[in-house]
């Protein structure tokens, strides 16, 4: 792993000597690398009035200069450059010389490349993964030092308020990576990490404003570097929460915006509509449309114009830095719907061009599965395609598994459920889908289903065995409820994460009988289901419900595995022989929970309300 990041500390000095002189001139981005792919860089340089009148040269064997762009704001310069195959790593001298001023030089740090470019790092997240999501200020506190920074806007830090900072930290997360593992997952997704300078709410970084600083709240740069090298050992991935879409307001373009058309400008505050149809309605009116992308979410989150050439350079670059920097293995698209979606297509494709096996998902919360799988790769016959591989897939839970445990009178809930998945046909490759039962914006799974016990277990049974690429949200695996209205609860801390806490759900120590069982369950069925080829990689058949009773089958050439979902509240019998596509040339039945091995050819009896996971023998 040393080699994975050769020239960290030179990286790590061009941060901290673009601080020291960042009442002069900032470079974004702060450094790049030799042999990258993307060898056109664009360089926004920050600096004080007059800067866009300053002559610029550098003279560095293989980095060509070559256009130098003014804008609006005289406070700023864009500079290309192209970074030629037999450039090598050092500081690259940049000069700007003003007119009756002395020359100023910069000095930008071009770093040799991260060893391992799809093998260590940039793996991509697939089927074969189970995703743990989790926010690092709510999950544990493994630094207290770190808790408030000094000048930083919010000094808050109280774990009684969930509006507030709780402490929470990457230190935090490193120390509970063997429960992680242990619990069978196998990569990592954090709410965003980059720097959040905002006054107030600043625990989910969803408003960040500074894309080149890592939060110090949770460790800074050199701890987000650690997290993914403690990873990479493991085996395990890191999955970066990418928000193209807006900043925080006390982020530069907002404060000083290099020019008004940096943003999405109205006459007065508009709101997103938060309606996705606008998008590809072919009625929809350009007033729709317009407010759909182009509306902001709230005032404190300014929406950025990805039309703009430079705005859209800067982002895209600012990607795939992270990934050489931080070994980063997929991206979680935040509010994808909302982006310019040319934009995210040149942007995905950079990152696949770069990292081939780089993977993306987006957060798609909209209504219908043929709305959502527009924003995907699809088999749709319309104008615009998208080539963004999977969607967080908001269907396959509102229609999906929570109508069949919560909609259970008459069986119509695990019938719509059936109907969910046969629209699959709609995406390239639903394997790529993300699937879920709850996450930070929504109320958690257990109190949608009333806190009953038997549903949220079988939901999590659901979830390990269906097509696509699980995620679970932190604290599902032990009962944590909460609303997502008014009181935010499904973002509370993780139990344990704290000294002195009176539950610790990382050791069992004061978890109820309950809480233990689904805990318990959730690694047999996870780590199970990492060694289950027909369950990563296998396809799906699905057989019609019948009475609130849905039995479906993952399978390949090495393995089958039965899954039964009875959402009735008595028992039912199954007879394998009316799934005789599936069962025939199976003897045997391994009930994967109980360890009791059944006989294919007797009826198999259901338990009410419960998912039983067979494999065929």
């Amino acid at each position: 792993m040393r080699t994975l990041f050769m020239g960290w500390g030179l990286f790590l000095l061009a941060v901290c000597s673009n601080a020291v002189q960042a009442q002069q001139v900032t470079v974004y981005p702060t450094n790049w690398w030799a042999g990258m792919k993307y060898n056109k860089v664009q360089l926004l340089l920050k600096g004080e009035e007059g800067l866009n009148k300053s002559q610029v040269r550098i003279s560095y064997p293989g980095i060509t200069l070559g256009k130098v762009h003014t804008i609006e704001n005289n406070k700023y310069l864009l500079v290309d450059i192209t970074v030629q195959p037999t450039a090598k790593p050092g500081n690259v001298a940049i000069q700007l010389t003003a007119a009756g001023s002395k020359t100023q030089t910069l000095q930008w740090p071009l770093l040799a490349r991260a060893k391992g470019n799809g093998t260590v790092y940039a793996k991509g997240v697939t089927s074969e993964d189970f995703i743990y999501f989790l926010m690092p200020d709510r999950f544990s506190n493994g630094d207290t030092t770190n808790d408030r920074v000094p000048g930083m806007r919010d000094q808050s830090l109280n774990r009684s308020d969930l509006g507030a900072r709780h402490g929470g930290d990457l230190q935090g997360i490193i120390n509970h990576l063997d429960y992680l593992q242990n619990m069978g997952v196998t990569a990592l997704w954090l709410t965003p990490v980059l720097e959040n300078d905002m006054p107030e709410r600043t625990e989910h970084g969803y408003a960040f404003t500074d894309h080149y600083a890592i939060e110090r709240r949770v460790g800074g740069a050199a701890m987000y570097k650690k997290l993914g090298d403690e990873l990479h050992k493991r085996g395990m991935k890191l999955i970066q929460d990418a928000v193209y879409n807006h900043t925080g307001s006390f982020h530069f373009f907002m404060q000083d915006p290099p020019a008004k058309d940096w943003l999405h400008q109205w006459p007065t505050f508009t709101q997103t509509n938060f309606k996705e149809q606008p998008v590809f309605d072919p009625y929809a009116s350009a007033k729709d449309r317009k407010i759909t992308s182009d509306g902001w979410f709230v005032p404190s989150m300014p929406d950025l114009d990805q039309t703009n050439p430079y705005v859209a350079n800067f982002l895209i670059q600012h990607a795939l830095w992270s990934v050489e920097a931080f070994g980063v293995d997929g991206w979680r698209i935040d509010t994808y719907i909302y982006n310019d979606l040319p934009f995210m297509n040149r942007c995905n494709k950079a990152l696949t061009d770069e990292y081939p096996n780089m993977t993306m998902f987006g957060e798609t919360w909209v209504n219908g599965t043929a709305n959502q799988a527009y924003f995907a790769e699809n088999n749709i016959n319309v104008p615009f395609k998208s080539n963004l591989q999977g969607v967080v897939d908001f269907q396959c839970l509102f229609t999906g598994i929570k109508s069949a445990l919560t909609e259970t009178n008459n069986g119509d809930g695990v019938y719509k459920l059936y109907n969910t998945l046969s629209n699959d046909f709609l995406y390239k490759n639903p394997m790529r889908n993300v699937i879920f039962l709850d996450n930070h914006d929504m109320s958690r799974f257990f109190s949608e289903v009333k806190e009953n016990v038997a549903k949220q277990k079988a939901g999590i049974g659901w979830l390990l065995t269906e097509r696509g690429i699980p995620q679970m949200y932190y604290g599902t695996e032990i009962l944590m409820k909460g609303y997502s209205n008014p009181d935010l609860l499904v973002r509370a801390d993780f139990p344990g994460g704290w000294e002195g806490d009176a539950v610790n759900a990382f050791t069992g120590k004061g978890l109820t009988a309950d809480e233990t069982a689904i805990q318990q369950y959730t690694k047999l069925i996870a780590n199970f289901r990492k060694s289950s080829s027909a369950i990563k990689t296998g396809k799906l058949m699905q057989y019609m419900p019948n009475k609130g009773t849905y039995v479906y089958f993952r399978y390949d050439s090495r393995q089958t595995v039965m899954c039964v979902l009875n959402t009735a509240d008595t028992a039912v019998q199954v007879n394998c022989a009316d799934y005789a596509e599936r069962t025939s040339g199976f003897t045997k039945a391994h009930n994967v929970e109980s360890g009791i091995i059944l006989p294919v050819t007797k009826a198999l009896e259901i338990p009410a309300m419960s998912l039983q996971i067979l494999e065929l023998q």
